[in-house]
């Protein structure tokens, strides 16, 4: 099994975590979070990082971060050298729930299922879409005539 560790701007990471958990409650092991405070120098985020994937105790982690070239990717950076481990950017909910559904696949096969749930999950929505119709509030004979 997979670990994941999110790792983005304060309060992302723990709101992405709990999301996550709110659909598999059964991750609660094997997904962690790491909130970067803006005032905390990139060092001691990378020691709290290196901490927590210790904790783990997993053979291999997908780190997931906000944000390419911001301090939560840099440190993701730093914290993925040497280890099995690999950096995906751009996290978002979607991504997330594929990836802890496929957590149990090789690092490989999850970094593509990320992205793909990455992607699929950014959908542009018509105002047209069925959800946003007025519902029909006559009982017209003629929308039965099929059922005969």
């Amino acid at each position: 099994m997979n670990g994941i560790f999110i790792i983005a701007h304060a309060p992302l990471a723990a709101a992405l975590r709990q999301c996550v958990l709110h659909v598999f409650p059964d991750a609660a092991d094997a997904v962690v979070a790491l909130d970067i405070q803006p005032n905390v120098p990139p060092e001691e985020s990378l020691a709290q990082a290196r901490a927590l994937l210790r904790q783990m105790h997993l053979p291999q982690t997908l780190v997931v971060a906000d944000v390419f070239g911001a301090t939560p990717c840099n440190v993701a950076q730093k914290l993925i050298d040497g280890v099995n481990s690999k950096l995906i950017t751009g996290v978002n909910l979607p991504m997330l729930l594929r990836t802890v559904s496929y957590r149990h696949e090789s690092l490989d096969a999850l970094i593509s299922r990320a992205m793909i749930g990455a992607t699929q999950g950014v959908i542009q929505v018509a105002v047209t879409a069925p959800q946003n119709q007025a519902r029909r509030t006559t009982h017209d004979q003629d929308h039965r005539d099929h059922q005969q």
